[in-house]
C-alpha cells in the first residue's frame, strides 16, 4: 500500500524535473540566440567597429553606418533566423512523421519543386510581371504545388500512408531534378550561372521585403506544426496506438505536411536551397533534450537560427567575396552528420 503513493510521487517528481530541464534548455538556447545575433551583427565585410555598429543600430551614426546596419545586416540576419528555424522544425517534423532519422523536407521533393520553379523563372521569365520577386514567387508556388502533387499521387481510396508519401515524394523529386537539369543544359551561360547560384543557397539579396515575404508562410507553418506537437508524441508510439487513444492521425498528418510545406516554401523562396540544416539540428537537440516534441520544437527553432546565423557569418567573412552559405552547410554538415551517426547512433532515437 505504501509503495503506490510513493511511486506516484516519484513519477510526478520526475515529470516535474523533466519539465524544468526542458524549460531551462529552451531559455538557454534563446539566450544564446540573442547573443549570436548581436555578435554576428558586428561581423561583416563593412569593417565597422563595435562603437559604429552600436551607433548605427540606434540610428545615431553616420548615414552609411546606419544604412549598413539597419537596411542590410539586420534584415538579412532576420531572414537567416527565419530560414534556420523553419528548416530545422521542418526536418524535425519529417523525421517524426516518417520515423526515419535520415528524413528531411527534401524527401517530399519540396526543394526540387522550388528549384524547378526558380529555374523556370530565371530562364523563361514566368511570373516576370512580379518584377524582382518573380523568382521568389515561382519558387514558393512550385514548392506548394509539389506538395499537392505528391499528396495526390500518394492518395488512394484506402487512405494515404506515410510510406506512399515517401515513395511518391522521392519520385516527384527525381522528376523535378531531371527537368531542372534539362533547363540548365539548355540555358545560356549567364542564365545558367544565375540558376546555379540560386541553387547553392545564399542570403546576399535578402532585405526587409524578403523578410516580410517569408514571415507569413513561415509563421503559419510553425503554428500548424506547433498545435500538433502533442499528437506527434503520441503518433511516435505507433499510428494504430495513436488512433486507439483518439488521435485523428490522417488530419494530423495533413496539417504537419502542410506546415512543413509552408516552412520550406517560405525559406527557399528567399534563400534558395540550403541543405543539411533540417538533418543536423534536430539530431543535436534530440540527443540533448530527448524525443519530447513539446520541448524539441522550440529548441530546434532557436538552435536552427543560431546554426544558420553562424554559417552565414562565416560565409561572409571566410573569403574576400561571399561564399554561398549552402556550400558551407554541406561541407561542414555532411562530415558532422556522419560523425553523429557513427558515434551516437544508439542515442539518437532513445
Amino acid at each position: 500500500m505504501d509503495g503506490r503513493p510513493s511511486s506516484g510521487k516519484d513519477l510526478e517528481a520526475i515529470n516535474a524535473q523533466n519539465r524544468s530541464r526542458g524549460l531551462a534548455a529552451i531559455l538557454i538556447t534563446f539566450a544564446l540566440l540573442i547573443g549570436a545575433f548581436f555578435i554576428c551583427m558586428f561581423l561583416g565585410s563593412g569593417g565597422l567597429s563595435f562603437e559604429r555598429c552600436i551607433d548605427g543600430l540606434f540610428g545615431n551614426g553616420e548615414w552609411g553606418d546606419n544604412y549598413i546596419i539597419r537596411r542590410i545586416r539586420i534584415p538579412r540576419m532576420l531572414c537567416v533566423i527565419l530560414v534556420g528555424a523553419a528548416l530545422s522544425v521542418g526536418g524535425m517534423t519529417m523525421q517524426s512523421l516518417f520515423k526515419n532519422p535520415m528524413a528531411s523536407p527534401s524527401v517530399l521533393g519540396l526543394s526540387s519543386g522550388a528549384s524547378f520553379g526558380a529555374a523556370m523563372a530565371i530562364s523563361y521569365g514566368i511570373f516576370s510581371f512580379m518584377g524582382a520577386y518573380g523568382t521568389t514567387a515561382a519558387a514558393f508556388i512550385f514548392c506548394i504545388g509539389t506538395m499537392g502533387l505528391v499528396y495526390a499521387v500518394a492518395y488512394s481510396k484506402y487512405g494515404t500512408s506515410t510510406m506512399m508519401l515517401l515513395l511518391s515524394g522521392m519520385a516527384i523529386s527525381a522528376l523535378f531534378s531531371g527537368m531542372t537539369s534539362l533547363i540548365e543544359y539548355l540555358a545560356e551561360d549567364a542564365t545558367l550561372a544565375d540558376i546555379v547560384f540560386w541553387m547553392m543557397g545564399s542570403f546576399n539579396r535578402c532585405g526587409w521585403n524578403s523578410f516580410y515575404l517569408a514571415l507569413v508562410p513561415i509563421v503559419a507553418g510553425l503554428i500548424l506544426v506547433g498545435i500538433n506537437v502533442r499528437e506527434m508524441n503520441i503518433i511516435a508510439m505507433g499510428e494504430q496506438q495513436a488512433k486507439t487513444l483518439g488521435v485523428n492521425v490522417g488530419r494530423c498528418r495533413i496539417m504537419l505536411i502542410l506546415g512543413t510545406s509552408l516552412l520550406v516554401a517560405g525559406s527557399v523562396s528567399i534563400s534558395g536551397v540550403i541543405g543539411f540544416v533540417g538533418l543536423i539540428v534536430p539530431h543535436i537537440f534530440r540527443m540533448i533534450a530527448g524525443p519530447n516534441h513539446v520541448v524539441l520544437m522550440p529548441l530546434c527553432m532557436f538552435g536552427g537560427a543560431i546554426f544558420m546565423l553562424v554559417m552565414d557569418t562565416v560565409a561572409k567573412v571566410i573569403t574576400v567575396g561571399e561564399l554561398p552559405v549552402g556550400i558551407l552547410t554541406s561541407l561542414l554538415g555532411a562530415p558532422f552528420f556522419l560523425y553523429i551517426l557513427r558515434s551516437r547512433r544508439r542515442e539518437i532515437w532513445s
